[in-house]
């Protein structure tokens, strides 16, 4: 499985006001592994950069100038691209803009999309429905997950990938332990075991009664596997078999 963890940063807000993107910063996933390949371009927007957005990301005109048009870069952009699924904290903004500069590069014929080439996933959608009534911007995720973004004094493309990629990877890991969150108070429980920890109990010993849960236990029980499967994406295995009906 292949994804993109991907930003930009732009001349302002909105490509219907003529905006650019000036950036372009990718972080590949391999099998929800981070690899070593990673896509960064400055692009120059042959237009200037709002004060407002520069105080924001930082980037200057002067910067840019050297910088290659959006068509000069399209073609390897695309490629690397191609096939994945990308991963975009408020999806719409990032694409959007992408595919103004698609468009713009069309002269008049049909354009290319974005979504011709690679899925799309919205963290900010996923965390708005994990986390409903929150703040679910990059840095409250950051704050959530315990993801360091102490080095983030301004937005920049590929870093803001590599931050969002550790926590699109804490959003979506699932459980990592029996008894590591505040269900249970087993916190020892995910220690090594060791040899010398096991004991045999005698087999003649006296069979363990079965106690059947009460319906409050069980309806506590669905919603833990509830709340495990909200937070995994819908990953929780115990909920893909069927439970046998309690012994009597």
């Amino acid at each position: 499985m292949r994804q993109i963890i991907l930003d930009t940063e732009t001349t302002g807000l909105e490509p219907a006001e003529g905006h650019r993107i000036i950036e372009i910063g990718c972080v590949e996933l391999i099998n929800r592994r981070a690899s070593n390949n990673r896509y960064q371009q400055f692009i120059n927007p042959e237009r200037e950069i709002d004060a407002g957005a520069m105080e924001v990301h930082g980037i200057t005109n002067e910067q840019l100038a050297s910088k290659p048009k959006f068509s000069d870069i399209a073609r390897d952009f695309l490629e690397f691209i191609k096939g994945a699924e990308l991963i975009i904290h408020n999806a719409p903004f990032d694409i959007g803009f992408l595919n103004n500069e698609l468009f713009q590069m069309a002269n008049g014929a049909s354009p290319q999309r974005i979504e011709d080439f690679c899925s799309v996933l919205d963290t900010l959608k996923l965390a708005r429905n994990m986390h409903p009534g929150q703040k679910n911007d990059l840095d409250s995720l950051c704050k959530r997950y315990k993801v360091d973004n102490s080095h983030r004094t301004l937005h920049g493309a590929l870093l803001d990938a590599e931050i969002l990629a550790d926590v699109y990877l804490a959003m979506t890991g699932g459980q990592t332990g029996l008894f590591e969150d505040t269900h249970s108070p087993l916190k020892s429980a995910t220690s090594t075991v060791t040899a010398t920890d096991i004991r045999r109990l005698d087999s003649r010993r006296p069979k363990l009664p079965v106690i059947t849960p009460s319906a409050e236990e069980l309806a506590a029980h669905q919603d833990w596997l509830d709340e495990l499967d909200k937070k995994s994406g819908g990953q929780c295995v115990w909920k893909k078999f069927e439970t046998s009906p309690p012994v009597k």
